[in-house]
């Protein structure tokens, strides 16, 4: 299916800041289509003047009429009545007598969507409701088609979306979750259950109904502190904005939608919702967060006291094979000891592998005793702390080897150039050193670095291992890691 965004460029010659709007109201459409118990469909004119479907929106308050998607669809001029009638006239029309030609009653509506208050009018959204299941409305089902009315009103005026104000939470209060219908004063009009259960939980004993909205709310959460501005806006239906409150544990959501139709505001639309539950799990999340982050600190510092402990003993050893197997566990212990205080620093077990695979190659560099230049091209992306410890393992190994047997006491250079597709990881480390022997053989080599690199890449990591000549003089070492190994 193609997107908005393609279907606007495609067919339409609308230019950035309707573009803008358009997609404003398209993050937001979800209340009027809520409120309207009704399928939501945004046409735009196209170059040869139809119409082109670029959004639909069904309700989850009501039965939907469209099952399947019509993004996408076209109609030749004249085609929709309705769709031809709100655009030329600038106003909301509705057809006399439900449509049957679906083989449900639906009655068919169309709002002009212009772009600002005085603005020019750039697409058309046909609101379609399936009435069969029309029963006698309820006085939330009443609230809520008198809200959805005075929001399309506000559509065909321009004065929705609010452009200014973005929803800012990460899951903005929906319809069902609660609504209070505020007069021009902010006193609540009417409050749907699920709203009044929330202020119940927040502490409210008196009845909401013909309660000032602001003052009620900063009562209630901000007895014994200033007040909060931004609060006052909020639940007074002021300003379209959104604010958390929270009251004897319970945390509760509000926004504010201002309804202003005509040359005034009539009084205000404010959604309610309970995050109580969400936000303790999320600070319980957040606990465990700092206690994996501590550990994984803790266990580096563990690492890095082994590795203190291994420099000692290899300071007392005289054979020299002793002293210098100990400086390789020392290595091997401080790349894990990298991992580890990267992990410690990330708020997921996800880590950025570049910035360890930088240090493994800088530590290289620094304990080598000849004089090696190092280099890092491509990038290894974002690796699960699963993978990123044996990748660092297998990293120090290699570019050990390299050093020791491709230079010895001689200088040169060594790269590591590390690619990342959808399906693997691929690296390698190439070097210009002296080589490989001719009677080189990997299942046979007798390097303890190499039987680690092979145990790692291949048995835990499910990957392949190429040594092989590098063109031009030297070795590379080819390591290659699919990527579904570790999902």
């Amino acid at each position: 299916m193609p997107t908005l965004t393609e279907l606007i460029t495609k067919y339409t010659a609308l230019g950035p800041a309707d573009v803008e709007w358009i997609h404003s109201l398209i993050s937001d459409w979800q209340l009027l289509a809520d409120l309207s118990f009704a399928d939501l469909i945004l046409w735009l004119p196209t170059r040869d003047k139809g119409w082109v479907a670029v959004a639909q929106m069904r309700p989850t308050t009501g039965p939907t009429v469209y099952h399947d998607d019509v993004v996408g669809t076209r109609l030749a001029h004249g085609q929709r009545h309705l769709l031809e009638v709100a655009w030329y006239e600038h106003r909301i029309c509705r057809e006399g007598e439900p449509d049957w030609s679906s083989g449900i009653p639906v009655r068919e509506e169309s709002i002009p969507v212009r772009r600002g208050v005085g603005g020019p009018v750039i697409g058309v959204v046909q609101r379609s409701t399936n009435l069969s299941s029309a029963r006698t409305p309820s006085r939330l089902e009443l609230t809520y088609l008198q809200s959805a009315a005075d929001l399309a009103q506000m559509v065909a005026e321009g004065r929705f979306p609010f452009i200014e104000e973005e929803p800012n939470l990460v899951r903005s209060p929906r319809v069902g979750d609660g609504l209070l219908r505020l007069d021009r004063e902010g006193r609540v009009a009417y409050a749907s259950p699920n709203a009044l259960s929330a202020y119940r939980r927040l502490g409210l004993h008196a009845d909401l109904l013909g309660a000032d909205l602001g003052r009620t709310t900063a009562e209630l959460c901000y007895s014994d502190e200033p007040i909060n501005e931004d609060l006052m806006l909020v639940a007074s239906g002021r300003a379209p904005k959104e604010i958390e409150v929270e009251n004897r544990g319970t945390v509760v959501q509000l926004r504010a939608i201002p309804l202003i139709v005509g040359e005034g505001r009539i009084g205000a639309l404010v959604l309610v919702r309970d995050v109580t539950e969400l936000r303790r799990r999320e600070r319980e999340l957040l606990t465990k967060d700092a206690t994996i982050r501590e550990i994984h600190h803790r266990v580096k510092n563990n690492l890095q006291t082994v590795a203190a402990l291994l420099r000692l003993q290899a300071r007392r050893l005289t054979n020299p094979e002793g002293r210098e197997a100990l400086h390789e566990a020392v290595r091997r212990v401080g790349s894990i000891a990298i991992v580890h205080e990267i992990l410690a620093q990330m708020p997921e077990e996800m880590v950025a592998f570049d910035d360890i695979a930088d240090r493994v190659i800088q530590m290289t560099a620094e304990v080598s005793v000849a004089k090696v230049v190092t280099a890092r091209t491509g990038s290894f992306g974002v690796l699960p702390a699963a993978v990123a410890t044996p990748i660092a393992m297998v990293l120090t190994e290699l570019l050990q080897n390299a050093v020791e047997h491709g230079f010895a006491h001689r200088s040169g250079r060594i790269e590591v150039v590390a690619s990342r597709a959808t399906d693997h990881l691929e690296f390698v480390v190439a070097d210009d050193g002296k080589g490989l022997p001719a009677d080189f053989d990997l299942e046979s080599s007798g390097s303890l670095g190499l039987q680690i690199v092979r145990t790692l890449v291949v048995s835990e990591l499910s990957g392949r291992l190429e040594l092989s000549a590098r063109p031009g003089g030297g070795t590379q070492v080819k390591v290659s890691i699919p990527i579904q190994s570790w999902t």
